[in-house]
């Protein structure tokens, strides 16, 4: 297996020990042979280029939504239904971990142990977020002692680490606490001591994406997707070579290859392209991981875990800025908020106002338009929590000042390119 760095990639100046970090999706962990191209590339990653490997891994593919579907059963107060659902998880991981050829029992009965005390916790009936979140955070935990069991029968040296102990989630006192359990923000405050500490545990580790630890203790989730932005976090703390998301692609499109044949590989891109093609559509990576690799100037590579000789996407700070359209990227479930009064026109402090608004409400705004009597804005559900209980508090909000509107589902259509005025 081949697979090496381009020269024009370079990473930041390395340290004593510099880091890779890779990242396997739910499609990349969810299959022996995947497994044991995983288990190449840390070789080759730390043999070929001397470097400390972090592995970041995901839940098995439907892992996610099948405990999503379970904390909706404990919600229902439908308990023989959510044992069915959490029966069918553990057998799923059982099944998996016979596959693999270990003994289920020896690597996951403490795993399945506390999954069960978890569902029979008094916060179940409640369902509070620091709950939720826990229960989440299984998927992951449940992998990668998987992950860690499988290649360590194969003869490498990698070491479990709980992420939790690695990466925190910074304070966001707006956002309440539904927002700060489940769609948290990392802390990247430099700790220059983390290189060294984690070396302590091994040169090369595997640990989970998605979890963090919550500003007062237990569980935070980074949002769906989030196991993509704890790589790109811990390639922004250890200041390391690069960061490699490894997926069922090889990497971003001009536009869905799925639906245009004619999608171009985009072979380089600046983070800031990225950025633009992520936010608007493109699945392959989340929007909210490339910031910390971009403030420290981290490179990404994507790369396809079935075809990891494709070059695929290297994204870094100086790629080719011609004039044109690179991508065409979608998105859908996009909610519009239009607000409306004849009083807005030439009013100080009116657009203050009703931004103030969806501040106090936890909600980022993604795209703004507006007339003389109207500005309409949208809300991204990936960035928000955007629920029904709370878009009916916003729209009481604003109803204090405007006539207001949602409209819900829409799609948002994106061109993404450089000097495209000009053209």
């Amino acid at each position: 297996m081949s697979a090496t760095a381009p020269s024009s990639a370079a990473g930041p100046d390395p340290s004593p020990q510099p880091w890779v970090v890779l990242k396997f999706g739910g499609t990349s962990v969810s299959r022996r042979d995947r497994w044991d191209t995983i288990g190449a590339l840390i070789r080759q990653r730390a043999e070929t280029e001397q470097a400390a490997v972090l592995v970041v891994v995901s839940a098995l593919s439907g892992i996610t939504n099948a405990l999503l579907a379970l904390i909706d059963a404990r919600v229902a107060g439908d308990s023989v239904l959510a044992d069915q659902r959490a029966e069918a998880i553990v057998t799923r991981h059982r099944q998996f971990a016979e596959e693999l050829g270990l003994e289920p029992e020896a690597v996951l009965g403490t795993r399945f142990a506390h999954f069960g005390n978890l569902l029979a916790d008094p916060r179940a009936s409640a369902a509070p977020a620091d709950w939720r979140a826990e229960v989440l955070a299984e998927g992951e935990l449940l992998s990668s002692a998987l992950g860690v069991a499988y290649l360590r029968a194969g003869g490498l040296d990698l070491n479990w680490i709980d992420s939790r102990d690695w990466l925190r989630a910074e304070p966001q006192p707006l956002r309440g606490e539904e927002a700060e359990r489940m769609l948290a923000n990392c802390d990247l405050r430099p700790d220059p001591d983390l290189s060294a500490r984690l070396l302590g545990h091994g040169r090369l580790l595997l640990g989970q994406g998605f979890i963090v630890r919550a500003v007062g203790g237990g569980t935070a989730l980074l949002g769906r997707g989030g196991s993509d932005t704890s790589a790109t976090c811990f390639g922004a703390v250890l200041k390391a070579l690069r960061t490699e998301i490894w997926t069922d692609v090889p990497g971003m499109f001009s536009a869905n290859p799925r639906r245009v044949p004619e999608a171009r590989l985009l072979a380089r891109l600046d983070y800031e392209e990225a950025q633009e093609i992520a936010s608007t559509g493109a699945k392959v990576l989340h929007p909210r991981c490339i910031h910390p690799c971009r403030e420290a100037g981290v490179p990404i590579w994507i790369r396809d875990t079935d075809r990891p000789d494709l070059a695929g996407t290297v994204i870094a700070a100086a790629a080719d800025s011609v004039p044109g359209v690179k991508a065409v990227s979608s998105r859908r479930g996009i909610v519009l908020v239009s607000m409306e009064t004849i009083g807005m026109w030439q009013q100080v402090g009116f657009l203050a106002d009703v931004f103030a608004r969806f501040r106090t409400h936890g909600l980022s705004v993604d795209l703004i338009g507006s007339s003389e009597a109207n500005v309409t804005v949208s809300l991204d559900p990936s960035d928000n929590l955007v629920s029904t209980n709370v878009l009916e508090a916003l729209s009481a909000d604003l109803a204090e000042v405007c006539r207001v509107r949602t409209i819900a589902p829409c799609a948002a259509l994106t061109l993404v390119g450089r000097g495209m005025r000009s053209l």
